[in-house]
């Protein structure tokens, strides 16, 4: 078996997943991976010019190499972050949180909207004039819930994000407290 030393920015949902299943009864370990992956993934912003993460990158005795350049305005590691914050508390979720934001509006943000990024690499890319829809639905949405209180608009105990991060509530069992 071969092992890639590459991440995908779509893999870094898988941080979110690993704090849920600890936050629910899973062994510490979860944590502890979900928290290391999050920060890779968090170094995929850090590590550019722009402050944004390309779409997948190498790892190798160099340190990070870019395989896809471009950035999507993708969710995935803020959806990570808003959930690491959640479960753990700690501010420094925030803080990526901010600095992220803070790269979009530096790099991404036009007079009508936002656009994807040609080249995280260099600061002054082109822009593709083109904005996904994910990036209002899903990638807005979990940084402007960073910031919220905690539970004030959704407890996680009582909500559940889908895949399009879609508030949806859990559904109790009716003779008790525990979720169907």
């Amino acid at each position: 078996m071969t092992f890639l030393k590459e991440i995908h920015h779509l893999s870094c949902f898988l941080p979110a997943t690993l704090a849920l299943g600890y936050k629910y009864g899973l062994p510490k370990w979860h944590l502890k991976f979900a928290e290391e992956l999050a920060a890779t993934c968090y170094y995929m912003y850090q590590s550019q010019p722009t402050g944004l993460a390309p779409e997948s990158v190498l790892f190798d005795s160099r340190g990070i190499s870019t395989l896809e350049s471009n950035n999507n305005l993708r969710p995935e590691t803020v959806e990570s972050i808003y959930i690491l914050w959640r479960v753990t508390k700690n501010k420094k979720y925030r803080e990526w949180g901010w600095n992220i934001f803070q790269a979009f509006e530096r790099v991404s943000r036009t007079c009508y909207g936002y656009t994807n990024i040609a080249d995280v690499g260099d600061i002054q890319s082109s822009v593709t004039d083109k904005m996904e829809s994910f990036f209002l639905a899903e990638t807005l949405k979990y940084l402007y819930l960073l910031f919220e209180e905690d539970d004030s608009i959704l407890s996680l105990d009582d909500w559940v994000f889908n895949t399009e991060a879609h508030p949806l509530p859990i559904q109790k069992h009716p003779f008790s407290d525990e979720p169907y």
